[in-house]
């Protein structure tokens, strides 16, 4: 059975978010419901399709939908989520305000963490029979990944500091009138521990991950980099899509560089079992037109790269 949630993963200006759109596009043309969704803090989706995307699921094309979530409204929907929950852990340990909220929701890793609770969420709805997932760059992607299994270090750590002091807060809670929590804070803790042990095996499963690179030495060294931490966690990289590959070299300068992309497109191909070339185009990918054209030079002759989503 194919995988449904398709990750487009690698460094910033590479074609990452082209080449989720241009998949996108494919599966929406073979008649399957799809969803576009982008965890770029600068993301471009809306300026490829030369259409408004925002924070609400929008349908931009038949059987085409996609979203662009701001950082303001990832923290209105995770303290949605989460925001309750969280206030009922440190309220039963101080004093505090549930204005404190605000400021959790704007700590490192916090987007990370609930954009793979929201791309979670959607896969269980089963609405869309894809969904490409265009990430943020690779350092972002790097924590988003490994955001569950931190996640579950820092909250068994959590359960053993809260049990230490468990009995001395019943009398500080006393002495201080702050109420008691409606559930126990265990409960709420082992629920975080296992929608975190939950989203691990979702990621192992589900999701189906190609790397996007040009043939230049920072880019190979992070997609090389990407895959061994992947795979460190039990997940692998599907293929490789190296863009931008100058394919005909016309003039002195184009085969000098020819020359250098050979080189790491050889690196490339020691490391990754399949891999799919991309030639530098003439123009900028924007609009439908030059979407097409991209998703027919993504796909051709493509059944073996793409086997595992197709």
């Amino acid at each position: 059975m194919p995988q449904k949630i398709v990750m487009f993963t690698g460094k910033g200006g590479v074609g990452k978010s082209t080449c989720s759109a241009a998949t996108a596009l494919h599966f929406s043309k073979a008649g399957k419901k799809t969803l576009i969704i982008t965890s770029d803090p600068a993301p471009s989706i809306g300026d490829i399709f030369e259409v408004d995307v925002g924070d609400s699921i929008t349908e931009i094309g038949e059987n085409l939908f996609a979203i662009e979530l701001s950082s303001e409204e990832i923290l209105r929907r995770w303290k949605k989520c989460f925001g309750a929950e969280v206030y009922e852990v440190l309220s039963s340990l101080l004093p505090v305000k549930e204005d404190i909220i605000d400021y959790i929701g704007r700590a490192p890793g916090i987007d990370e963490e609930f954009m793979l609770n929201y791309i979670y969420e959607l896969y269980k709805e089963e609405e869309y029979e894809r969904i490409i997932w265009d990430t943020a760059p690779t350092g972002h992607t790097l924590r988003l990944l490994n955001m569950p299994i931190v996640f579950i270090q820092h909250l068994e750590e959590a359960s053993k500091v809260y049990m230490k002091v468990y009995s001395s807060m019943i009398k500080l809670r006393e002495k201080l009138g702050l109420r008691a929590g409606r559930r126990s804070i265990f409960d709420i803790i082992d629920g975080w521990k296992k929608l975190s042990h939950e989203l691990i095996y979702f990621l192992q499963r589900d999701v189906s991950v190609y790397a996007v690179c040009i043939p230049e030495g920072l880019s190979v060294k992070q997609t090389l980099n990407l895959k061994a931490v992947l795979e460190e966690n039990n997940m692998g990289i599907q293929g490789c899509i190296v863009n931008n590959v100058i394919t005909s070299p016309d003039c002195e300068f184009h085969r000098r560089k020819a020359d250098m992309q050979k080189k790491y497109i050889t690196k490339l191909q020691r490391s990754f079992s399949e891999i799919k070339i991309l030639p530098a185009l003439e123009t900028e990918v924007k609009g439908l037109e030059a979407l097409y054209k991209v998703e027919a030079l993504l796909f051709d002759n493509s059944e073996k790269f793409f086997l595992p989503i197709l």
